[in-house]
């Protein structure tokens, strides 16, 4: 099973955190990031890895040796002025119509994760957390509706996605940031982002899903219960690290599996 890390992207709500390096080498837990990603796909039966780089990738590269599976390094030369959904398009050619699993370069995981996702026979299929909302509140100081964005499933089908979320309700969980595309939802998936042309570099994963569901695509939508984070921000950082030390993480991934 192939695997794609999306870390072209400086992330830049990191602030000075990311002024010298790309996000997915913040360290969180005593670890880069990417380093937490890699060790799960791999512990998951994941043997081959591309990273796709963009700002600061010379330091990813000096990095990648010392991974717990091989990569190989790819590059998105237009981060600055596009997203993660033409920065998976780099990756084309090494996909190369396998199955694979991408992940955002931001989120930590365990390898059970992984395999829950493997195991969707959709097409295109994501994983979401039920238990978003004790998260959701940690990192927004209480409020879970900051930066929520709504959720819907239904048979295990995505029904909704990225939209302004009045209520809790209307959040059924949360998207990851992990992906699994079959060689048919590769095929779906790179056919309708060519068809975009140049408003692909405009548009955001979320965004794609919700123009695939609006064009009658089925997206598997595999649950999990918590044991992950997303580190968006320098307040996130702070929060986990803080939660790690106290033993109250709700979240905490490690020693998962």
């Amino acid at each position: 099973m192939k695997a794609v890390i999306l870390a072209a992207g400086r992330g830049s709500r990191m602030q000075s955190l990311t002024e010298r390096k790309p996000k997915c080498l913040v360290v969180l837990a005593g670890r880069p990031l990417l380093f937490w990603q890699s060790a799960a796909l791999a512990a998951a039966g994941v043997d081959r890895i591309a990273v796709v780089l963009g700002y600061r990738g010379d330091m990813v590269r000096s990095l990648v040796p010392e991974l717990p599976v091989p990569c190989v390094t790819l590059e998105n030369p237009r981060w600055a002025t596009t997203n993660m959904l033409s920065t998976l398009h780099c990756a084309a050619a090494w996909i190369d119509g396998e199955e694979c699993v991408i992940s955002y370069s931001d989120i930590v995981y365990p390898a059970g994760h992984v395999r829950a996702l493997m195991s969707a026979e959709q097409p295109v299929a994501l994983t979401y957390d039920r238990q978003w909302e004790r998260l959701w509140r940690l990192r927004n100081n209480g409020n879970p509706l900051e930066d929520a964005e709504t959720f819907q499933e239904k048979n295990g089908l995505l029904q909704e996605i990225g939209g302004k979320p009045d209520n809790v309700d209307q959040v059924r969980g949360q998207y990851m940031g992990l992906l699994k595309l079959t060689s048919e939802g590769l095929r779906i998936w790179f056919d309708r982002c060519r068809a975009l042309g140049t408003a692909a570099d405009l548009t955001d994963m979320t965004g794609f899903l919700r123009l695939l569901l609006s064009e009658g695509a089925q997206i598997g939508a595999v649950p999990v219960d918590g044991a992950w984070c997303e580190v968006d921000s320098g307040g996130d950082l702070e929060c986990y690290e803080t939660a790690l030390r106290d033993g109250t993480f709700s979240h905490d991934w490690r020693n998962r599996e």
